[in-house]
């Protein structure tokens, strides 16, 4: 299973590898970190549609 790692701040190689470590070893924090991105990207998605409008050109 491939993960991909994002993060919100700068972080040293070290950190980077101490959280990959834990996530390997953790699965199931793995998927509750994978449904809370998916949770955030669909209520992006949803908000967008919804506001979305046809204009006449």
């Amino acid at each position: 299973m491939y993960a991909v790692l994002s993060a919100s701040r700068l972080m040293k190689a070290a950190e980077v590898r101490e959280v990959c470590a834990e996530l390997r070893n953790n699965p199931t924090l793995l998927m509750a970190l994978e449904l809370a991105a998916k949770e955030t990207l669909y209520q992006r998605l949803k908000e967008k549609a919804a506001s979305e409008t046809l204009t006449a050109s």
